[in-house]
């Protein structure tokens, strides 16, 4: 087989190759032979269709069958010869020679980028120290407290930390939006689920009333034809509801999980769960500084390809959660270049990952999956009932290695660059703000 390979960018190739027509004409008689043993045709007994009269009736599609076929053979072929990493799917482009006696196709495509993983030793990775305190303990039962929190409706004016429920229309222009219309929605004011200038007015409103008030989008909204326009909206508070906190007593214990109701385990079981929440939260700021490091240390030529598919994967994902919770519509599709950036970050990252896995044999051993399903099973009531139901589902199973697979990468990146402790709040670590 005669082929040609033709380099177009760092990544980008072009591989030309030819299939002789001979080749194709053989194989094409030798699959009209062998449908004519099987063919069911009107006028003919099993197996005794003339191969002609097969032809007729089949010769067009068994030939591109067959001419596919070997195309996608002779390009097989030809890749493990020059020993390249295909990504995504060749773009195939035909052309017959004058002469007609071969086809030559030509084959553009990328291949993955060589990664070369640079000096590490001046990275510097800092380490959060958090010390937990009783007062730690008392603020995350409040936490707790606030997720359990019911409400009661109210005759006074809405005020901040109720939860109001609302009618709402919006206009640009006179013109109504997708997403800008809404019956017996349920908000809480001060809470950020809506824009502070969309949840500023509706305080001070009774049940009952209407306002009008007009709103510009910022520019960094979520959906970007929206960005920078203002609406009109016309809001009717429906009612509102003030927020009433359950007590801290033996009721509020069991609610935890607390079979006995005591006081002191359930503080005892809180303090377990924020140590292991800090645990956890720190180990997520050293992996983030981990990943970065690597990023700078092994600057890529990304494949568009990888690019393109791990955008439109980000990009479903994210419109789907709009579409759940009732932000997008179908007839307001997300923008995939919302998340291009993340979805290069990730590719990046997936590309150097990949190659410091082979090179320092990283891969995840059975014990260590183990180890880190049964650590995140304590968290819950019924830890072997969540272990046996992880170890269920090879999807849950797949998520936790390659977690894994991520901490033994970060331990390597940890022996090679500088790691300082930094003392920490509990409140910065948590994101509690002031």
């Amino acid at each position: 087989m005669q082929t040609n390979l033709e380099s177009l960018g760092t990544l980008e190739r072009r591989l030309h190759f030819v299939v002789p027509l001979e080749q194709i004409e053989s194989e094409v008689e030798t699959r009209l032979k062998r449908l004519a043993r099987t063919v069911k045709m009107q006028g003919f007994r099993p197996g005794k269709v003339p191969v002609k009269v097969v032809a007729q009736q089949y010769g067009g599609q068994i030939r591109q069958e067959t001419l596919g076929d070997a195309v996608q053979k002779n390009f097989t072929e030809a890749v493990k010869a020059h020993q390249l990493k295909v990504v995504g799917y060749p773009r195939i482009e035909p052309k017959q020679n004058e002469d007609g006696g071969e086809f030559e196709f030509s084959a553009t495509f990328e291949v993955y980028p060589e990664v070369n993983v640079g000096d590490l030793s001046e990275t510097v990775i800092e380490r959060p120290e958090v010390a937990i305190d009783e007062m730690d303990v008392d603020k995350t039962i409040d936490i707790l407290r606030k997720q359990r929190v019911t409400y009661s409706p109210v005759e006074r004016t809405a005020q901040a930390g109720d939860q109001v429920d609302i009618d709402f229309r919006g206009a640009i222009d006179g013109e109504a939006f997708p997403g800008g219309q809404g019956e017996g929605y349920k908000l809480e004011l001060g809470a950020g689920q809506w824009l502070k200038d969309f949840e500023a007015p509706l305080v001070g409103m009774k049940a009952g009333e209407t306002k009008s008030f007009d709103l510009t989008f910022p520019a960094d909204y979520h959906a970007q034809e929206l960005t920078g326009k203002t609406a009109t909206f016309e809001v009717t508070l429906n009612k509102a509801a003030e927020p009433k906190l359950p007590e801290i007593n033996e009721e509020f214990a069991k609610s935890l999980g607390v079979a006995s109701g005591d006081l002191d385990a359930m503080r005892g079981e809180v303090r377990d769960n924020v140590e292991r929440e800090v645990k956890k939260r720190i180990q997520a700021r050293i992996k983030d500084q981990v990943m970065r490091g690597l990023m700078n240390a092994s600057p890529l030529e990304l494949p568009k390809a990888l690019v393109e598919m791990e955008t439109q994967r980000l990009a479903h994902q994210a419109e789907e959660d709009l579409k759940a919770r009732g932000v997008a519509t179908p007839d307001t599709p997300f923008n995939p270049t919302v998340v291009e950036g993340e979805a290069k970050r990730r590719v990046h990252l997936g590309l150097v990952l990949s190659d410091l896995v082979e090179k320092h044999a990283l891969q995840v051993k059975s014990e260590q999956v183990r180890s880190r399903v049964e650590e995140h099973a304590q968290s819950f009531e019924q830890p072997e009932a969540l272990v046996k139901w992880i170890y269920s589902q090879p999807e849950r199973l797949s998520e936790v290695e390659s977690l894994v697979l991520e901490d033994n990468v970060m331990d390597w990146v940890l022996q090679q660059a500088k790691v300082i402790a930094k003392a920490m709040a509990f409140d910065e670590l948590m994101g509690n703000g002031k």
